[in-house]
């Protein structure tokens, strides 16, 4: 997905209920323990730059890289007003290419399940892979074939906060390729009555991969799979996970 159009502009709003500091420390953590507690970090489908600010207030040197210009737009305001240090680049994950290689890297809140492309998501892991140092921790998470099932599906979700409201609606075919349609209605408040509002509507897809062939995806690139846990836990998936956190480790050269 290249754009989210109008929907950058709403995507913080949107996630407004992710604490976005305890998942960059539990992030943190899984990189620390696995050696990389500092250096160069690719935040891969970075969007608005949260994860990528957040990052970067831990001593990473942080890259961030999206699709979109008006997610980066977004990304590169809260860089200025934060004064911090980040470079942001505008391409496709199945794209990138850097400067030069990472220590880490990072995709949060199921950026890869918006590849729907099988072949484009084995080209992800090479990049990611090709320019990532030896030993290297990649951190990633996912949603679960079960979260499309049986969460996503064909179900309809609202969102009601005080001058936004947005209708969020799914639907799920048998290879859980989930069609997401978004409506979202902005209250004019510069106009006397209440009851006007502004329509803009974006879609796009989601797809639910299973964990194992994500695993094998990972070792066809030289990436050991260090662990599969429950999202901001340390324990092991279960049947009805949501959402994967993988810990990965570069090995070898490309």
């Amino acid at each position: 997905m290249a754009g989210y159009g109008d929907f950058a502009y709403y995507y913080d709003l949107l996630t407004g209920n992710v604490d976005y500091e305890s998942r960059c420390d539990y992030i943190g953590s899984l990189l620390a323990e696995n050696g990389v507690g500092k250096g160069i970090l690719l935040d891969l489908a970075c969007g608005t730059g949260t994860v990528s600010l957040l990052m970067s207030r831990k001593g990473y040197d942080v890259i961030g890289v999206d699709a979109s210009e008006e997610m980066l737009s977004q990304a590169q305001e809260k860089k200025m007003e934060s004064g911090a240090d980040i470079i942001f680049l505008c391409q496709k994950m199945e794209e990138l290419d850097l400067f030069g290689t990472v220590n880490a890297a990072v995709s949060t809140l199921d950026s890869l399940n918006h590849v729907t492309d099988e072949a484009k998501l084995r080209e992800i892991f090479r990049r990611v892979s090709l320019f990532m140092e030896d030993k290297g921790i990649f951190v990633f998470d996912v949603n679960t074939p079960y979260k499309h099932r049986e969460v996503l599906g064909d179900n309809t979700f609202v969102y009601d906060m005080d001058d936004v409201y947005c209708v969020w609606q799914n639907s799920t075919d048998e290879n859980l390729l989930t069609q997401v349609s978004l409506d979202i209605f902005e209250r004019d408040t510069e106009c006397d009555e209440d009851d006007v509002y502004y329509r803009y509507s974006e879609e796009f897809c989601e797809k639910g991969y299973s964990l194992d062939r994500i695993k094998g995806y990972l070792e066809d690139n030289k990436f050991e799979v260090l662990a599969v846990y429950e999202e901001m836990t340390k324990e092991p998936v279960s049947e009805k996970t949501e959402r994967a956190v993988f810990v990965a480790k570069k090995h070898g050269t490309q």
